[in-house]
């Protein structure tokens, strides 16, 4: 009699908690900020505008995200700041006509995912010694993601509230073999920290009650599973010249990159209305990544530029094969997941004004673009809080570049500023907007504690992106 209670326990303790494993927004990020795809989050405001086809481009500090390898074609020292704020909802409706609401915890993700780079051409700060060698720092949110639903929900007793506030620091090298050939490498240094959240991945639940009460408490109870770790892995690029114009300048670039594993062991504790139950452990194994891309440049000359991208993304998400919670009592709690490998494909275009006659000294482009990705998560075992099917992303976008000798409104001379010997030779400003926009997705076949996930989910996400560019 025992061994039936303890095994019926398990199976319903099972279906009833979820660890919130990814947000992609980029879901990697990833819509905007789902667990889906790491690349639909951007991590630069310009790459996002082309729908993150960027990796054979990768001429901004961003490169250190996009391709590490692009880092070479920077000058001098630069440093990009930014950050997005999404927002959105996800639609719920039963086959009892029961119907729900899911946000980003408001109408806006709080703290918004943001990044910051900083990117020196060592060569050009007079370490010649080096050779054509770039190094920089990146540190970026590579999720963001936030779901909240409300406590009435029918899959309450799997998700009310998930939270993934992982940040990803970015120490990078990059070296330009021959002139059509460069190679980047860098870490991944993967953890958490205060200033994003709770500082810790987190999933809340509502108690069902029945059986599982000696654990979770009453019905009606709220339950939270947190934990939190630090991880490393690597990255690294290749951008290959293969024709360039009568100018010199890449009028065709091919790109790889590669973006490995990294295995996090979220440690923290169960609690029940605020109260710790155990401390509870759950390993979550963040996808291999592998990139190809190709862009093309129509035109480019010194008035204009055109470019036309295309990158694949292979998001090796079956490293999520499962979630099993381990209890400090050594009960463990099967979370199977069995996710599956993905194919990301984005299409991005830039059209650059490099010099306008009424002002010489300011570039203008403006970017569109979009990304397809198809669902990483079977039905069994879908979370409500990740919101996961085939997503069509459409981007756009715009920047504006102030060189040296430019002015704003006629007023601030950017050769003129500066500190010490350092002193500002130009300025950038790049707006971005993406729309995304989920196939309704029928979710049946659960059972159980998990019947109430069964139904239709509708999701549009939008994401508003700024990048300030500063280039010494």
């Amino acid at each position: 009699m025992v061994r039936v209670v303890r095994a019926r326990w398990r199976s319903l303790s099972a279906q009833a908690l979820t660890i919130p494993v990814l947000s992609l927004s980029l879901c990697w990020s990833s819509g905007p900020a789902c667990a889906q795809v790491p690349r639909i989050q951007g991590q630069g405001t310009a790459a996002s505008g082309m729908g993150n086809a960027f990796a054979a481009q990768a001429d901004d500090p961003s490169a250190l995200h996009y391709n590490p390898a692009g880092m070479t074609q920077l000058h001098g020292m630069q440093v990009m700041l930014g950050g997005l704020l999404s927002g959105g909802t996800t639609d719920f409706t039963n086959s009892s006509g029961v119907h729900a609401t899911g946000d980003r915890d408001g109408s806006l993700a709080w703290p918004p995912p943001t990044h910051a780079f900083l990117v020196a051409n060592v060569k050009e700060l007079g370490l010649t010694a080096l050779g054509d060698l770039a190094a920089g720092i990146g540190v970026t949110v590579p999720f963001g993601s936030i779901m909240r639903w409300p406590d009435n929900v029918p899959f309450r007793a799997v998700t009310v509230f998930s939270t993934l506030p992982l940040i990803d620091i970015k120490p990078t090298l990059a070296y330009q073999l021959t002139r059509d050939l460069s190679v980047g490498v860098g870490a991944d240094i993967y953890t958490f920290s205060g200033m994003f959240g709770e500082g810790h991945a987190e999933s809340q639940s509502i108690s069902p009650g029945g059986p599982l009460t000696p654990l979770f408490g009453q019905a009606g109870s709220k339950v939270e599973l947190y934990g939190k770790d630090t991880a490393t892995g690597f990255n690294a690029g290749l951008l290959y010249t293969a024709i360039r114009n009568g100018e010199g300048q890449p009028i065709a670039n091919l790109a790889f990159v590669y973006r490995s594993e990294a295995t996090l062991h979220l440690a923290g504790a169960l609690t029940s209305n605020g109260n710790k139950v155990q401390d509870a452990m759950t390993t979550l194994v963040l996808p291999q990544v592998i990139t190809g891309g190709i862009a093309l440049w129509p035109v480019r000359n010194r008035e204009r530029e055109w470019k036309l991208e295309i990158d694949v993304d292979y998001v090796g998400w079956k490293s999520v094969g499962n979630l099993d919670i381990r209890l400090a009592n050594g009960t463990v709690i099967p979370q199977p997941q069995n996710w599956k490998g993905t194919y990301a494909t984005m299409v991005g275009s830039e059209y650059r004004w490099s010099k306008v006659d009424s002002m010489p000294e300011w570039e203008w482009a403006v970017r569109g673009g979009y990304t397809f990705q198809p669902s990483q998560m079977p039905a069994l075992t879908f979370n409500p809080g990740i919101p996961s099917a085939d997503v069509h992303v459409l981007s756009t976008g715009a920047g504006l570049l102030c060189k040296e000798n430019g002015s704003l409104l006629g007023i601030v001379n950017w050769g003129s500023l500066g500190l010490g010997l350092v002193h500002v030779k130009g300025i950038g400003l790049d707006l971005s907007y993406q729309t995304s926009l989920y196939e309704p997705r029928t979710v049946s076949g659960n059972t159980g504690i998990r019947t109430g996930v069964n139904g239709l989910y509708k999701s549009t996400f939008y994401t508003g992106g700024l990048s300030l560019r500063l280039m010494f």
